[in-house]
């Protein structure tokens, strides 16, 4: 296909999204089977701007229409044609991903692709029970603690230096390269609180005067809690878990019901990934809900989805070219109109009114550390906490 001919597909339309104001992040993973449903602080509920699912050959339809012009990275168009046959096991849902990967399968009349899709833990679980027998070819996960706990377990193959170059060193080790970031925030009520109101740590806030609300069994919210083991140390966060019940915070089944429940007023405020609020602002009409962000510590967090090519790849190079696809122009833009997270390629901005990575106070932690949850849900569960 020619590159005019993909340009036609992917038309040209401006995209009109409300804007939040910026922050900070911390985000999913999936370190523990059994205790988080799918701990992928990624599926689960579907948001507003996520319908979809594969069959797909248009990425109009996704969402894609920003000027070309406007965006750095490199189009598909610039990539290694993909020729072959491959199996991806995504722990990323097919809500948010289905599309964009039927698009790219589209592209290529001799390129077939089999995607599994499931909770990541699971699937960490399963391409290590199947050996070398695993007919993944390629890990998709939602969290860079599950690529580092397949990565752990040795079956992960080291990825080639122009692959890693694409993005940013903190967003990739030699087994793994994130395709898409998110971050950690706190929706607010606008009618029960002004952003002046909130304090800049997350410490402080079981003695915030307002209903606060979270999702104590997900994925997302966990890592939240591991990050601010690894930050302040255990003692702390035990203080922290059990203030925080102390005060009343309301437990919800995942994020979006949180910022749903922002919205409605119900609470007054959450925990919580910062696309969620994006899914409550683009499906209401001005809703009274807003986004701010702690500076610097386990509420700020930056968390990446991202993949790794299994150990057993039967063509490895064919699974490194698939993943240059996710982190083309095309699907960057995706990541950021679709499903509302951050791009990783430089050139391609965030949508809304979001600071750039660089603006972001984020706590120097490594993401692999995220991967240790089973210390955090004993923790939580000794706390009392429902999960």
């Amino acid at each position: 296909m020619t590159e005019d001919d993909r340009r036609t597909r992917l038309g040209d339309a401006p995209v009109d999204r409300r804007a939040f104001l910026g922050g900070t992040a911390a985000a999913g993973l999936a370190g523990l089977a059994g205790c988080t449903g799918d701990g992928d602080g990624d599926g689960g509920t579907e948001g507003p701007g996520t319908e979809g699912g594969s069959g797909t050959d248009d990425l109009e339809s996704l969402g894609y229409g920003r000027e070309r012009g406007e965006l750095g990275g490199t189009p598909m168009s610039e990539m290694p044609d993909l020729e072959g046959e491959l199996t991806v096991y995504s722990g990323r849902g097919e809500f948010l991903v289905g599309q964009l990967v039927s698009y790219i399968e589209s592209l290529y009349d001799d390129f077939s692709l089999e995607i599994r899709y499931g909770g990541a833990t699971d699937l960490v679980n399963q391409i290590v029970n199947e050996g070398e027998g695993t007919p993944a070819d390629v890990f998709y996960s939602v969290n860079a603690g599950a690529l580092g706990a397949l990565a752990d377990e040795g079956r992960t193959a080291a990825l080639s230096d122009d692959l890693l170059g694409l993005v940013r060193e903190e967003f990739h080790t030699d087994q793994w390269i994130g395709t898409s970031g998110r971050a950690r925030s706190v929706p607010y009520n606008t009618n029960a609180l002004s952003e002046g109101d909130l304090p800049d740590s997350v410490m402080e806030f079981p003695d915030l005067d307002a209903q606060l609300g979270w999702a104590p069994s997900y994925g997302s919210c966990q890592a939240f809690v591991t990050a601010m083991r690894i930050i302040e140390g255990e003692e702390a966060t035990r203080e922290w878990l059990n203030a925080i019940q102390e005060a009343g915070i309301e437990s919800y089944p995942d994020e979006f019901v949180v910022s749903q429940a922002v919205a409605d007023g119900e609470i007054d405020a959450g925990f919580t990934n910062h696309y969620y609020i994006q899914r409550v602002i683009e499906g209401r009409e001005d809703p009274p809900i807003a986004t701010t962000f702690t500076e610097g510590d386990a509420g700020a967090v930056f968390n990446v989805a991202g993949a790794a090519v299994v150990d057993q790849a039967s063509d490895p190079t064919l699974a490194e070219n698939f993943i240059r696809h996710l982190l083309s122009t095309e699907a960057q833009d995706y990541f950021a109109v679709r499903t509302f997270e951050y791009p990783l390629v430089e050139g391609v901005p965030p949508v809304g009114d979001l600071p750039s990575i660089d603006e972001l106070d984020v706590p120097n932690i490594d993401l692999a550390q995220l991967s240790d949850l089973q210390a955090t849900v004993d923790l939580m569960r000794d706390a009392g906490i429902d999960i």
